[in-house]
């Protein structure tokens, strides 16, 4: 016997789960991976400058 005619009135259909900030939590992580690659690749531009210009000093 059934007690609740809501069951009965739409079938029951299982969605996945997923927060509504998945989508944006997911664009901010790309924005700063994208960030930290370009500060990564500054930094390593820097340690090559540095060092050319040590080697350039030393040589003096």
């Amino acid at each position: 016997m059934l007690t609740s005619s809501s069951s009965l009135s739409r079938p029951q259909v299982k969605e996945p789960k997923q927060p509504p900030y998945q989508a944006a939590q997911q664009v901010k992580f790309l924005h700063l991976e994208a960030e930290v690659e370009s500060l990564l690749q500054q930094l390593q531009t820097l340690k090559q400058q540095r060092i050319a210009s040590e080697e350039v000093g030393s040589k003096e």
